[in-house]
C-alpha cells in the first residue's frame, strides 16, 4: 500500500490518521506540491484532478480522501467504523459531504488564505466556518461522536480541518463541545498529529 501525501494537507492527514488508528502499514510517498509535481503527467495518470491524497493498494488506485476512508473502512477496519446499516451510512455520508463542502469552504479556505496566501475571500470563508462550527458544536453537545455511540469515519473526515481552524485565525474557544470531541480523538490509541495539530489533548 502506498499513499501519495503532502504533510500540510488536512486531506492527506485524515488518511494517515485513519491508517495509524487501524495499525495499518503504508508506504508514504511525499508529493512536491509546491514544485508542481501534482500537475505533471506522471501524477495526473494517478489522479486526473491533480490532487493529493492518492492511495495505491492491491493494484487499485483511488483518490479523494473521503472515498479513501470508505475504502479503508470496508477493506481493513472493524465494521463499527462504517456500519452496515442504511441509517448509519446515510448519517456518515452527511458528514463526509460536510467535510468536502462546508468545512472545506469554511475553515479550510480560511487556512489557505492565512497560511498560504491563497486569493480567496477570507470574510466569506470565516462566515461559513462560523455557521458549520455552530452546527457541529450544537450537534456534539449531547453526544460523544458525530454518528452513533462510537467513532466512525465521519469523525475522521471532519476532524482535520476543524482542528486546523486556528491556522486560519478561526478560534475554537467558543465551541466547548467541539473541543471535547477533538480531545476524545486525540486520546485514541494510534493517534498521530500533523503540523498545526498537536498530540496533546486540551484537558
Amino acid at each position: 500500500m502506498k499513499l501519495y501525501n503532502l504533510d500540510l494537507s488536512g486531506n492527506s492527514y485524515k488518511v494517515r490518521l485513519f491508517l495509524s488508528l487501524l495499525g495499518q502499514d503504508c508506504r508514504i510517498q511525499d508529493v512536491d506540491v509546491m514544485g508542481g509535481e501534482h500537475k505533471q503527467p506522471a501524477f495526473l495518470k494517478l489522479n486526473p484532478k491533480g490532487q493529493v491524497p492518492v492511495l495505491e493498494d492491491a493494484g487499485m488506485v483511488l483518490s479523494d480522501s473521503q472515498a479513501i476512508l470508505v475504502y479503508l473502512a470496508r477493506r481493513y477496519a472493524d465494521e463499527s467504523w462504517y456500519p452496515d446499516d442504511a441509517v448509519a451510512q446515510a448519517q456518515i455520508q452527511f458528514w463526509l459531504s460536510t467535510a468536502a463542502n462546508e468545512i472545506a469552504r469554511g475553515p479550510a479556505d480560511a487556512r489557505l488564505v492565512k497560511l498560504f496566501g491563497a486569493g480567496l475571500n477570507f470574510e466569506a470563508a470565516a462566515a461559513r466556518a462560523a455557521k458549520i462550527l455552530d452546527l457541529m458544536n450544537e450537534h456534539l453537545e449531547d453526544r460523544e461522536w458525530l454518528v452513533g455511540d462510537q467513532i466512525t469515519i465521519a469523525d475522521i473526515a471532519v476532524f482535520p480541518y476543524v482542528a486546523l481552524a486556528p491556522d486560519g485565525e478561526i478560534s475554537l474557544a467558543a465551541y466547548p463541545a467541539i473541543q471535547a470531541w477533538m480531545d476524545r480523538i486525540k486520546q485514541l490509541p494510534g493517534f498521530v498529529g500533523m503540523p498545526g495539530i498537536s498530540l496533546e489533548a486540551a484537558v
